[in-house]
């Protein structure tokens, strides 16, 4: 079934903040609409109104036709403790709840209940979510995606045992296994290797129905998009810009450009006449002075003729203040935020950082190794390779995180190290962002903490809330202001551009291009990969380390 998406002039935000007004979108078969903007912009609640999970602070959702079946993918991963892969798959394909609708029906027809009719609206729904033939499809997606090892049986392994990259996986395969109409992605890229990148384009180049989806990544939304809905928090507006990506960019530079113009234009226009306007007051009021002044009591054709000129003056002042008044106002364009963002240094390292010789560790039935690499003081290195290969394990054997099996780790000396790990554990729990954020710099005071957040983007609205209930991005946003605060020689980044927003992973490439210490960079970002300077890739497959 072919479904058709409209959102008219919806709002949406929290009852004291209002995030996006007036948006107007159309998405039909075939449309793919990427949601770009900043952090804190309001995309994830987009997707959640037009999803139905969230109510819109003004506007309307409608679909047609009204039975139509409607899958969010939100930007994280939930893992529901006990949660198996299966049950994962079940309950973000739509499959689970239409299990316990049609056994609900069934239940109240076998009881005698006159319940035909939803027994039969609920079987249809059943049938056309895929739940009738989803555990014979399941092995065979999951096996497609390389998740058929002997570890990873779906009816018993646990969502919260998988790695961020298994987990990618999974939620793939589930996107995969769906049925949906019409289809929502928050962040679908998060995690994902560069061949589950190349399987989510093809997938959603293949889909029939509509695709709203919320993406970072650059290379992805520009082989995948076509339309951009920007949300711009500067400028409170929202945009649809047709064309891919790259039109888009285009598109939008002209745009900030002509409204740069016309409110100069407008600017000085207004300027010019308010001049005027003051040059022709003084005129006037000069010239009634000077009349009364200079005039002599008994001569009435003298003080008639002041007065008259007098009035011209004053009729041209009020000519210039309507002119004023005609204007079309044009409202200033409003500075966007930028991150400005440095990587503290600090003292140089021992030459060698880090040496593994012959290094072996076993998790289950996986081996990695043996490994004989070594990173040397200023050296630049990418870390690539697929998920589940070993690259998480890898970084924490050369941080000294993980003692392996066999083989020698060994640290070198002097290191101060800087990370942002795959999870963002840096930040967590139900602390509050500016307490949590002063444990990792005890030396820093309240209002130098809260200063420095604020150049981040992370104002008074966010350094009071717990850190469990900002969003991933703002997370990501805290962990590079720890970066600047605290100096480092030694820096990882593991999948950093996960929930960064694009002027903000624009701001870490200049970053990383000045920084002069040790880099181990592990992404999937393609469009990083190529941008950033690397001295050496390490592409990590089948349990082995070879240089690219």
């Amino acid at each position: 079934m072919t479904a058709t998406l409209v959102a008219k002039d919806v709002a949406g935000g929290y009852a004291h903040r209002t995030l996006f007004e007036g948006v107007d979108l159309t998405v039909a078969p075939g449309d793919v609409v990427g949601v770009v903007g900043a952090n804190g912009a309001g995309k994830s609640t987009l997707l959640r109104i037009l999803a139905g999970e969230l109510a819109p602070l003004a506007g309307t959702v409608s679909i047609a036709p009204p039975d139509a079946f409607v899958g969010w993918l939100p930007q994280e991963h939930e893992r529901v403790p006990g949660e198996t892969i299966a049950g994962y798959i079940a309950r973000r394909t739509g499959c689970a709840a239409a299990t316990v609708t049609m056994d609900t029906a069934a239940a109240a027809l076998a009881d005698g209940d006159d319940g035909a009719d939803a027994y039969s609206v609920a079987l249809e729904h059943w049938l056309a979510a895929g739940a009738a033939d989803l555990d014979e499809r399941m092995p065979v997606v999951l096996a497609e995606l390389g998740l058929d090892s002997p570890m990873i049986r779906p009816d018993v392994t646990l969502m919260t045992s998988l790695s961020g990259g298994q987990a990618a996986r999974v939620g793939l395969a589930a996107l995969m296994l769906s049925r949906f109409d019409i289809v929502l992605l928050d962040e679908p890229t998060n995690d994902l290797d560069l061949d589950g990148l190349d399987r989510l384009e093809t997938l959603i180049g293949d889909l029939r129905g509509g695709v709203v989806l919320v993406s970072h990544d650059r290379e992805f939304l520009a082989r995948s998009v076509t339309r951009i809905l920007e949300l711009d928090l500067a400028q409170h507006t929202t945009t649809v810009f047709g064309g891919g990506y790259e039109s888009y960019l285009d598109e939008r530079e002209i745009n900030r450009r002509h409204r740069r113009e016309q409110y100069e234009e407008f600017a000085e226009k207004k300027a010019d006449l308010v001049a005027r306007a003051r040059v022709q007051r003084e005129w006037s009021s000069q010239g009634v002075r000077n009349a009364i002044r200079k005039a002599p009591d008994n001569d009435k054709i003298r003080r008639r003729a002041a007065a008259e000129s007098s009035e011209k003056q004053a009729q041209k002042v009020r000519q210039m203040e309507s002119r004023i008044a005609r204007l079309e106002e044009v409202e200033e364009p409003r500075k966007e935020w930028t991150l400005q963002f440095t990587i503290g240094s600090a003292p140089r390292s021992s030459s060698v950082v880090a040496t593994l010789a012959d290094v072996v560790v076993r998790q289950g039935d996986f081996v990695l190794g043996p490994v004989s690499v070594q990173v040397d003081a200023g050296e630049r290195i990418g870390i690539t390779g697929p998920n589940g290969a070993g690259k998480s394990t890898l970084l924490r054997l050369l941080l000294g995180h993980q003692v392996p099996d066999e083989g020698r780790a060994s640290l070198g000396a002097s290191l101060a190290v800087g990370e942002i790990d795959q999870a963002r554990a840096e930040f967590a729990g139900p602390a509050r962002l500016v307490d949590s954020f002063e444990q990792h710099v005890p030396s820093w005071s309240t209002a130098d903490v809260r200063t420095l957040l604020a150049k981040f983007g992370l104002g008074a609205d966010h350094v009071e809330r717990p850190v469990d209930e900002l969003s991933p991005g703002e997370r990501t946003r805290a962990g590079l202001a720890l970066l600047q605060a605290r100096g480092t020689n030694v820096l990882v980044l593991d999948e950093p551009t996960n929930h960064l927003d694009l002027p903000a992973i624009e701001q870490l490439e200049e970053a990383l291009d000045s920084y002069e210490g040790a880099l181990l960079l592990v992404t999937h970002d393609r469009r990083m990969l190529a941008n950033v300077r690397l001295d050496r890739v390490w592409v990590v497959d089948g349990g082995r380390v070879v240089e690219r």
